[in-house]
């Protein structure tokens, strides 16, 4: 169901209430990007408050149920969709939803949840209770056992559920996110890690001893294609992870592999050969390398549109220290310029990511100033707009690597701060920031579609 209440609110009437309105006023003096919208960065979203009860369940249970409800409100609060209520009115949390009071509270949803033990299995029952309209959603899951690896997403994909309930967008609780990063003691060594889109569970993938780096999530959240130099000379790899497995896609042509990208069928991969361009191949029948872009310029960093019929690439065809953004048809063809580019004003613009679910694309980058690019920032343009298509997402520090989220709202970013290097996720609805993970050597951060039950 659709949000029905629609609002435009004043940032005075949404005091507390997590709005973003207006860039920094260091940021406003830097408007010299050509096409790039400032002043009303965000804009101004009516956020519903949510109330959660109390959840119920066995005495027994009560670390379970405690435990359960923490990762339902914090999927619920980072999600972005609920200002979740932090406290709440006496005489209003017992059996029973009086709605003209939580009305006058001012809460726009009530959730109630139950964990239920039957047979050996534990099951969560959700009631999500719509103050507007009174009326209620309801839902039955079935959860593993607590020392199960898939425990903690199976409640996460439950939040998802939740907030496809109220939007009928999906969430990103139940996601996963790949980085490349620096192991403890091996300074030469980059390897590749995951985390929860909560910042939980992060786990070590590989173990090359060498650098692992540009990780690619597969369509069905099943693989990982990332660059390897275990050999000496950069190649593409599959890992599998259900099992750990790995296996060289080998595309019968000689060259420094880079940069790989799935199709959305997950059946086919975008890759650079150095010096030689952009290239795909089929891994479903393993065969047939096609070459998609070519010439004297390198052409890196491929990602398609959601419909597979396009693809965003850096290419630094107006110059090395120029790098662009450029959108090209999918099986070939004429390529379009999409980030900010000025005759004589130097920039650099890389890392392109299009968003699973829209035309729109995430890349980094800037302006050189005084002959000098220190700072790089996140930026999203719509590519079925025209001009001032482009908007500038972060301000602070400087930006890297931006990933979609499999919401399509939610960006993931590596982010040098006064304190180090952090992996950030910011809302590119309202400018909310939070750090995922701290490090200090973090990069190519790579968001995994909505991840389904272990099979």
């Amino acid at each position: 169901m659709l949000r029905h209440r629609i609002a435009v609110l004043t940032l005075t009437a949404l005091t507390g209430l997590p709005l973003v309105t207006a860039a920094p006023a260091a940021a406003q003096e830097e408007a010299a990007i050509p096409g790039v919208q400032l002043g009303l960065a965000y804009e101004n979203l009516y956020i519903p408050p949510l109330a959660i009860l109390p959840f119920t369940g066995p005495d027994a249970n009560a670390a379970l149920v405690s435990g359960i409800q923490g990762i339902v409100a914090r999927d619920l609060d980072y999600s972005d969709r609920f200002v979740v209520l932090d406290s709440l009115p006496e005489g209003l949390t017992d059996d029973g939803i009086q709605y003209s009071l939580w009305d006058q509270y001012g809460a726009d949803w009530v959730l109630m949840g139950e964990v239920e033990a039957v047979a050996g299995r534990h099951f969560l029952s959700i009631e999500l209770h719509d103050i507007v309209f009174t009326s209620v959603e309801r839902g039955r899951f079935a959860l593993p056992a607590r020392d199960d690896e898939d425990f903690r997403m199976a409640v996460h994909r439950v939040s998802d559920e939740i907030v496809e309930w109220v939007t009928g967008e999906p969430g990103i609780a139940a996601s996963r996110i790949v980085f490349s990063m620096r192991p403890f003691g091996n300074p030469t060594a980059k390897e590749l890690y995951i985390v929860d889109s909560d910042g939980e569970n992060l786990q070590r993938l590989t173990w090359d001893e060498n650098l692992a780096i540009s990780p690619t999530w597969a369509p069905d959240g099943n693989r990982i294609a990332y660059v390897s130099y275990k050999t000496g000379l950069p190649g593409i790899y599959e890992l599998d992870l259900a099992d750990g497995s790995e296996r060289p896609v080998d595309t019968g042509r000689d060259g420094q592999h880079m940069t790989p990208a799935y199709h959305p069928d997950g059946d086919e991969l975008a890759f650079n050969i150095l010096g030689a361009g952009l290239f795909r191949y089929d891994l479903g029948d393993n065969c047939c390398l096609v070459q998609l872009v070519g010439g004297r310029a390198e052409n890196l960093q491929p990602s398609y549109s959601h419909d597979g019929d396009e693809l965003v690439f850096l290419s630094n065809r107006l110059g090395e220290a120029t790098p662009q953004i450029y959108t090209m048809p999918a099986r070939g063809g004429n390529a379009d310029l999409l980030s900010p580019y000025r005759f004589g004003q130097g920039g650099y613009f890389a890392d392109p990511d299009w968003s699973p679910i829209s035309s729109k694309v995430a890349f980094a980058g800037g302006i050189v100033r005084r002959r000098i690019l220190n700072r790089y920032h996140i930026f999203v343009a719509d590519t079925e707009v025209g001009d001032n298509r482009l908007r500038q997402l972060t301000w602070e520090g400087s930006n890297e690597d931006p990933s979609w989220g499999p919401d399509g709202r939610h960006i993931v970013f590596v982010g040098e701060r006064s304190n180090g290097l952090g992996v950030f996720i910011v809302d590119s609805g309202t400018g909310r920031t939070r750090l995922l993970v701290a490090s200090v050597e973090a990069a190519d951060t790579d968001w995994s579609p909505a991840l389904g039950p272990r099979t």
